[in-house]
């Protein structure tokens, strides 16, 4: 035996009131996806939202990283097929294991373009550190201090807009890649100029 009662007709919702209850939903969640999830995820960003929000240079960042993953898992499948790995011994050679590299300095310089990124990355073991100062010639840019490795696409440290430069302690939260990621949003040609002093087994620039 049931004591609730039955809803009137009158309490429940029109079918006017469900249908308008849809396309509000139905228009909030397209514009979260095109404002928010494209940008962040994709770099897609028609509405300007999303470069707004510093959401776009993420994405900008997950894809260069993607590309790079891709062309990792096709020398991949190249060298196990029994394709020449000269390259890459090559490689190994010049680039000792991160567990034996001791204490290096670089400078690095390079030069954007506006509208152009660029990425350096150095190879660290995890808890090593390395002292990093970076600055800019001729402008400003947006930055991305970030981190990847096999199976980890992303891994962010710090993250600015309209920097003229940067210092301070990268400690490595895992084995992989860690370095920096900038891009030039200003209408002239800048120079970015990155000294590093620490434990890494190289550095250069991926993008």
């Amino acid at each position: 035996m049931f004591n609730s009662q039955r809803p009137s007709v009158e309490d429940l919702p029109t079918s006017g009131q469900l249908m308008r209850a849809s396309a509000f939903a139905l228009v909030s969640a397209g514009a979260i996806l095109v404002a928010v999830v494209l940008p962040a995820e994709y770099a897609i960003d028609p509405t300007g939202a999303g470069r707004a929000l510093g959401l776009t240079d993420m994405g900008e960042v997950k894809a260069q990283l993607a590309e790079e993953a891709a062309a990792d898992a096709m020398l991949a499948e190249t060298q196990a097929a029994g394709a020449p790995a000269v390259a890459t011994a090559a490689q190994e050679v010049a680039d000792p294991p991160a567990e034996t590299a001791n204490a290096r300095s670089d400078v690095t310089e390079i030069t954007l373009e506006p509208g152009q990124a660029a990425e350096i990355k150095a190879s660290m073991m995890k808890d090593a550190s390395l002292e990093y100062e970076w600055s800019v010639a001729g402008g400003a840019v947006n930055f991305d201090t970030h981190a990847d490795a096999p199976g980890i696409d992303y891994h962010g440290y710090d993250k600015g807009r309209n920097s003229v430069g940067e210092k301070g302690t990268l400690t490595a939260a895992f084995d992989g890649s860690h370095g920096w990621f900038w891009r030039n949003r200003s209408a002239s040609t800048v120079t970015v100029t990155l000294r590093t002093d620490g434990a890494y087994s190289d550095i250069k620039k991926v993008l």
